[in-house]
């Protein structure tokens, strides 16, 4: 009964309370690191606020109010995320967060969002733990977990190399812990015996040291859990130690932009990674509805900006989600119905995600996306192989 409570605790809110609601506006609050060694992510926020305050905007808002989409730039730094939702909740007086960017930042935000019961939809990271509606019911993720994402590396890993030793470099926080928890699940004891691990912090200038002690362990498998400034450093490391393991790199960096070129195409040549968002540079998306959709988007509102960055793919398709729900809230924008509603909701018709993958919620379940597809960077392109998996 108490989880149950818990779980509902953002129904008893107080529906009359419109903070960031006029009969003329709608205001939403977000923070991203435009700047900083994550401003790689700085795209999401781009076109993020080019969809709802240029695109919804023209379209006539949302419930014939204009959305006043409010970023703040935190340099994916937690104690300057705190600062900026203190802004955006306190002195903006926002309706709500949408897609705040980080694990880190986020979890430096999360009780405070849950104390002044201000909804945290849709964050921009993977984490495990904001699936925890019972402890937190007003934050809410939105792409697959990261534990997931590691769940099916591992299952590949034992099928196609199953007494391999694998290395695991992560980012030091929650972020990169959900890796090695996840391959844990599958593997249980024998994980002591199999894995190598090394960390990185975020305010370290390479991981070419970290690299070369995991090549020492005679691992036959790495896994790189780093944003893409890491990640990059860590795929161009690999290649000049000539250190040829199975290669995955989480989901979070295969942005051909902003990590397979600054790392080199042809040193990505065989890298794993798994997906559940369509990707420009496949040729097999070059007539998809969905990526036309896009690719009319950013031809208008962000001309000239990279396309073979993902950052912009992620970005439409989870704002795809929030504009829908915001349409389901049908005119009551209350904190209390936001959030109702964002956790009422299924949608099998997202235009950027992949075949197979769908969008489910409901109150006791805030893991919308649930499963993913393999695919390997062949020199040019992402190709997808296998079936659409889901985790353990």
């Amino acid at each position: 009964m108490a989880a149950a409570a818990g779980a509902a605790s953002w129904q008893h809110a107080n529906a009359a309370n419109t903070p960031g609601v006029t009969a003329t506006e709608l205001k939403i609050g977000h923070t991203n690191p435009y700047s900083g060694p994550a401003s790689a992510y700085s795209s999401l926020g781009k076109l993020e606020r080019a969809y709802f305050n240029q695109m919804v905007n023209e379209q006539g808002g949302v419930a014939g109010r204009k959305v006043n989409f409010i970023s703040l730039d935190d340099g994916y730094s937690p104690p300057r995320t705190v600062e900026d939702i203190r802004q955006l909740v306190e002195e903006d007086q926002v309706a709500f967060t949408f897609n705040t960017l980080g694990t880190p930042t986020n979890s430096a935000i999360e009780r405070y969002m849950n104390q002044h019961k201000v909804p945290m939809l849709y964050v921009a990271t993977g984490a495990d733990k904001w699936g925890n509606y019972k402890q937190f019911p007003w934050t809410i993720g939105w792409q697959p977990s990261y534990r997931t994402e590691a769940q099916i590396y591992t299952k590949y890993m034992l099928k196609e190399k199953p007494n391999a030793k694998m290395a695991i470099l992560y980012q030091n926080d929650d972020f990169g812990k959900d890796y090695p928890a996840g391959v844990k699940d599958i593997l249980g004891d024998r994980y002591s015996k199999m894995v190598t691990e090394a960390t990185y912090e975020v305010t370290d200038p390479t991981v070419d040291s970290q690299i070369s002690s995991l090549q020492a362990s005679g691992a036959e498998v790495l896994l790189v859990v780093a944003t893409p400034k890491f990640a990059a450093q860590a795929i161009r490391k690999v290649h000049d130690l000539n250190w040829k393991p199975m290669f995955f790199m989480t989901n979070v960096s295969i942005s051909v932009g902003s990590v397979i070129t600054p790392a080199g195409p042809q040193n990505c040549i065989g890298m794993i990674s798994a997906a559940y968002l369509k990707d420009y540079t496949d040729p097999g998306f070059k007539d998809d509805a969905g990526m036309k959709q896009w690719v009319a988007f950013m031809d208008k509102y962000l001309p000239g900006a990279d396309k073979t960055d993902g950052g912009y793919i992620a970005a439409y398709a989870v704002s795809d989600t929030m504009l829908k729900v915001l349409k389901q809230c049908k005119g009551d924008l209350s904190r209390q119905n936001i959030m109702k509603q964002a956790t009422n909701f299924h949608d099998d018709n997202n235009p950027l995600l992949l075949p197979g993958i769908s969008i489910s919620i409901s109150p006791t379940n805030y893991h919308p996306i649930k499963a993913m597809q393999l695919e390997k960077w062949n020199g040019k392109t992402f190709e997808r192989f296998g079936e659409v998996i889901a985790g353990a």
